[in-house]
């Protein structure tokens, strides 16, 4: 029984240390922090403890939060340039994080979809086509410039970053209309519902996530990172395509590989009746 019990208590000792390795303390709440060029405190308990909540959440989402550590390099490598391009502030990469956990082919249960996470007739509304043939919500590049056009639009209304943050997830009319109701000017600083509420801090909390995942507990090292790859060519097309397979046939690849290098070609032929001039990426083989 004696032996028993010191064989018990030793594997219950193994389990808890094991256990503490697996699950670390979640980071502190930082006093402050820079996003977006602004500076963020954490100077009441409200705004502390929104922003405790979400780092516990990171640091115990194992499964969510390694897979985008995995991807974050591939994506971000396409998204920042953009970003770049178009004037709006790094660190709003981060939305996407909380959109779609960095999955290109998201689809929310609502129809959602892509990076940015855009509904139907939003992603048409900022230009993006979306039909039986083509949903440009997973063309990755104009998801990109849209969503830069959406959030300099918000910006140029707000002049505050996290407050473009929030309408990103609530929408611009619900979002002025509550700082016009609690007169304030920020969205940090308003009654909305949880969502929203709990999204801000979330794209904060991104920001020191992928910037130290290490201070959550996740070690990563290099090769652990979905890599960056060229593509073998791209083609740019302005006929018909009958059929997608034949086309990823005589260009070297399979048409799952064709599908998953251009996801936004969701039907097996591009009819193309209007002549758009289209990209098509087709992909190199990947080298162990």
């Amino acid at each position: 029984m004696k032996r028993f019990s010191w064989a018990l208590a030793l594997l219950i000792s193994t389990i808890l240390c094991y256990g503490q390795e697996l699950h670390p303390k979640a980071p502190e709440v930082p006093e402050s922090m820079v996003f977006a060029g602004q500076r963020i405190r954490f100077d009441t308990d409200d705004l502390y403890e929104r922003m405790d909540r979400e780092l516990i959440a990171f640091t115990y989402m194992h499964s969510n939060s390694t897979l985008m550590l995995k991807r974050s390099k591939r994506i971000f490598s396409l998204i920042v340039p953009i970003l770049k391009e178009k004037n709006i502030p790094e660190d709003l990469k981060y939305l996407m994080a909380i959109e779609s956990n960095l999955d290109p082919k998201a689809v929310s249960v609502t129809g959602a979809s892509g990076l940015w996470q855009f509904t139907k007739a939003t992603g048409q509304e900022y230009g993006m086509e979306v039909n039986a043939e083509v949903d440009e919500r997973f063309n990755i590049e104009k998801s990109t410039a849209a969503a830069c056009s959406y959030l300099m639009r918000a910006y140029r209304r707000y002049g505050d970053w996290m407050t473009v943050a929030a309408s990103y997830n609530a929408g611009q009319a619900g979002i002025s209309k509550r700082l016009e109701e609690q007169q304030e000017t920020s969205a940090m600083n308003i009654v909305v519902r949880e969502e929203t509420a709990r999204y801000m801090f979330r794209v904060l909390t991104a920001k020191l996530f992928f910037e130290n995942p290490e201070a959550f507990g996740f070690s990563m090292d290099e090769s652990d990172y979905y890599p960056v790859r060229e593509p073998a060519k791209v083609l740019t097309v302005s006929e018909p395509i009958p059929s997608l397979v034949d086309f990823a046939k005589e260009n070297g690849v399979s048409y799952r590989d064709l599908k998953n290098a251009n996801p936004w070609l969701i039907g097996t032929k591009l009819t193309n009746a209007k002549g758009k001039t289209y990209k098509i990426i087709i992909p190199k083989k990947r080298n162990r």
